[in-house]
Order: C-alpha cells, then structure tokens, then sequence
C-alpha cells in the first residue's frame, strides 16, 4: 500500500523560498512510506534531517513548522525532538561539525579531556564555531558507541577510542 502525503500548506509569500521541493517531498514520502499510513509522524526525525541538510546544516522555526504540517503533526511535538536530540541545530552551524560524546562510558574513557583539548587548542567551546568559520563545536549526549568511547562524531563519520592527538589529525583535516 503507498501512501500520498497531502500537499504543504505554506503561506504565498513564502513559496519560493521553502525547501519543501518535490524532490524533498518525495524524499520524505519516502520515509513516511515506510510506517503504516496512521504513523506517518514517525517519518518526524529523518524528515528534520533531510530538511537541516538541505537548510546548510540547521533548522529555523518556519521549517521546523513545515515539516509538523507536512506530517499533521502539533508544532511544539517537532520542536521537542528538534531540541532533543543533538544532531539538529537550531542556529546556523559551520559546514562541518565536531561532536564530542559526553555519556558516562565516554567521560570515564577521556571525553571530557578531548572537549578541554579543543576549547584550549582551537579556542571554541561547545555550541561555538571556530573564528575562521572552519567547525562547529558539539558537545552530544550519546553517539552510541560506548564499547570503544570515547566517541566522535566529525561530519557524518563515527570516529572511536580517540586521543586528542587523534582528532586533531580529522579537524586539521576539515576543508
């Protein structure tokens, strides 16, 4: 069975900006098509993803209320996941982001001494981004990768059992 998402209802003046393209949309539907048609809302999370990657990395209300009317869902149900989990940035982001985990498992294996190395090294702290722009500093809840923590996520690629000597070499090598 497919299933046909109604059209996005966004106000005229807006039209051209939204990024609510067919391709997006059909990219969503994708996602929506994978639940049955009554749980269309759990499409929520890959469809802030697929938005926040086409948005340069993070996501505004307007679109945070794009992607609720897109899944007829309540705004403020979008907003706590968008708040919730720490791969969605609410504020506009570096074009590359360096996340430190900083669960248990991770902190007694060291995070907390990878996230002192780079406030020192490259003078930001969690949240910022460098002064020359290069990434956005992430300080995460869990990367789920507590069997060799600690745990770094730069851009989309999992890094494990890092020395700060080790992620100096992955942000050195960030363009």
């Amino acid at each position: 069975m497919s299933f046909r998402a109604a059209p996005l209802s966004v106000p005229s003046d807006r039209d051209k900006e939204t990024l609510f393209t067919p391709e997006i949309r059909a990219e969503i539907d994708r996602h929506i098509a994978k639940y049955p048609v009554e749980w269309k809302q759990s499409a929520v999370m890959p469809a802030l993803t697929l938005v926040q990657e086409y948005n340069g990395g993070w996501l505004s209300r307007e679109l945070m209320d794009d992607v609720a009317a897109y899944l007829d869902m309540p705004q403020v149900s979008v907003y706590e996941v968008a708040t919730f989990y720490g791969m969605y940035d609410l504020e506009p982001t570096a074009p590359n982001k360096v996340c430190v985990c900083n669960s248990v498992s991770c902190m007694l294996c060291g995070s907390e001494d990878l996230i002192s190395h780079v406030e020192k090294k490259y003078g930001v702290k969690p949240g910022e981004t460098t002064s020359d722009g290069r990434f956005t500093f992430k300080e995460v809840e869990c990367l789920g990768a507590c069997r060799h923590a600690p745990a770094v996520l730069v851009g989309k690629t999992y890094h494990e059992s890092l020395s700060a000597r080790k992620l100096d070499e992955l942000i050195e090598g960030l363009e």
